[in-house]
């Protein structure tokens, strides 16, 4: 029977060939067919390789909104075009598998060097005078954090967009927490202008106390003369030269207007911009998910590395130590036979020597006992001739006064002494003393 899996099984096993074996992003060139816009900003579009008018290969392509703002700017910027069928590219995609729509690449950016083609100007008296000055593009030089998180609302409180816009932030799918806050202002009319560069004044004001990222502009649609405010020098100056980057989304369907040139980026309606804001938080968790990607294959092929290397080292200490033990048991092996016989020798030569310590000792010894012999006999003879009854038994005799020899007491007339002989023992008196 054949071993076969399911479709998800095998999607899975190519969703895993992808992670592990591709790298998260590549340079391709190839020319744009079916490009489309979505009506949330987003550009869908296929990649296509040809030779001559024949299709070779193609990839189906997703530029998503917050992306695709940046890089049809810069590219619009550089080109003097934008983005359109035919026209080669040169774009970095990061490769997207899906179960249920297959294959496909999402685009992360677009080298416009690379579609340089000629540039066209439209100038007007107002942009003219912008761009002598250097505003064109100024706000543009404001860094984005990756997601913006708390913006200021310049908005009429009573706008239809400005509700639309609150709304699609509170209630958006992904749960992100937007912090916003608003500066009341007129949109249309002669005193809107200023009223909105108040606006952006009292917003740059409050940005540190408020923490703000950016500051949004939104209206709803309206008629053609509605929107001439927009068109101001002084609040296109005000937007170009504000201290927070400016979106726009004025709702109008015309050419953009000077507000929108000079602004950091431009969207067509209040929704837009409340979807691009949150496109960057769903830019960042796919650009987090890239990286993960990356430090995940960095991380295994790391380990794989270290693991072989770890390897090498283990055979190699492992071979050295066999070679060092062997060495050592070897010479612990020389050196116990040096010992044994080492240790017979010299027991051999104590042997020896002590067998003639003991013949030594033995000769001693009975040489000793002789001499100590003869002395205890010289002793005995000595002790018998010393003993008191052998003094008696010559003749001599002992005389005592109470007990004390004769010649150590004082003896004086009366005192009574006794006389011990060999065999006797005599009292007598003291009659008289003469000295001698």
């Amino acid at each position: 029977m054949h071993n076969a899996r399911s479709i998800s099984e095998l999607n899975l096993l190519i969703q895993q060939v992808i992670d592990t074996e591709l790298d998260p992003v590549y340079w391709v060139i190839g020319e744009i067919s079916d490009f489309r816009l979505s009506p949330q900003g987003h550009a869908y579009f296929e990649i296509v390789e040809k030779a001559g008018n024949r299709i070779e290969a193609k990839l189906r392509a997703n530029l998503w909104q917050f992306s695709y703002r940046a890089i049809a700017s810069k590219f619009e910027a550089v080109t003097g075009s934008g983005l359109k069928n035919g026209m080669k590219i040169l774009a970095q995609v990061a490769i997207n598998f899906h179960p249920l729509y297959g294959l496909s690449v999402n685009v992360k950016d677009i080298d416009p060097s690379f579609s340089l083609g000629e540039r066209a100007r439209l100038k007007q008296e107002t942009i003219d005078r912008l761009t002598r000055e250097g505003m064109i593009g100024l706000n543009q030089r404001l860094d984005l954090p990756l997601v913006v998180q708390r913006i200021g609302i310049i908005s009429s409180a009573t706008a239809a967009g400005y509700g639309d816009f609150v709304n699609q932030l509170d209630s958006n799918p992904g749960g992100y927490k937007i912090y916003h806050r608003l500066f009341p202002s007129l949109m249309q009319g002669n005193e809107a202008a200023a009223n909105i560069i108040r606006a952006i004044e009292s917003a740059e004001i409050s940005k540190e106390n408020l923490g703000l990222e950016a500051i949004v502009i939104i209206r709803g649609g309206g008629a053609q003369i509605d929107l001439d405010c927009f068109d101001e020098y002084a609040l296109a100056l005000k937007i170009a030269t504000c201290s927070l980057p400016v979106f726009t989304g004025i709702g109008h369907e015309r050419d953009e207007t000077i507000a929108d040139l000079v602004s950091h980026s431009k969207l067509k309606t209040p929704t837009a911009v409340a979807e691009f804001i949150l496109a960057s938080f769903r830019e960042f968790d796919d650009t987090l998910s890239i990286n993960l990607r990356r430090l995940d294959r960095a991380t295994r092929i790391q380990l794989q590395e270290h693991h072989n290397l770890l390897q090498n080292f283990s055979l190699k200490i492992l071979s050295q130590s066999r070679h060092s033990i062997a060495g050592e048991k070897e010479r612990l092996t020389g050196n116990l036979n040096r010992i044994k016989t080492a240790v017979r020798n010299q027991l051999q030569i104590e042997s020896i020597s002590l067998t003639n310590l003991q013949k030594s000792l033995r000769h001693l010894v009975q040489n000793r006992l002789a001499k100590e012999s003869d002395h205890l006999e010289s002793l005995s003879k000595n002790l018998v001739q010393l003993d008191p009854k052998s003094i008696l038994a010559r003749g001599y005799t002992k005389t005592e006064i109470n007990s004390i020899p004769i010649h150590l007491a004082k003896a004086k007339i009366g005192d009574n002494m006794v006389t011990h002989t060999s065999e006797q023992k005599i009292s007598s008196s003291i009659t008289k003393i003469e000295e001698e």
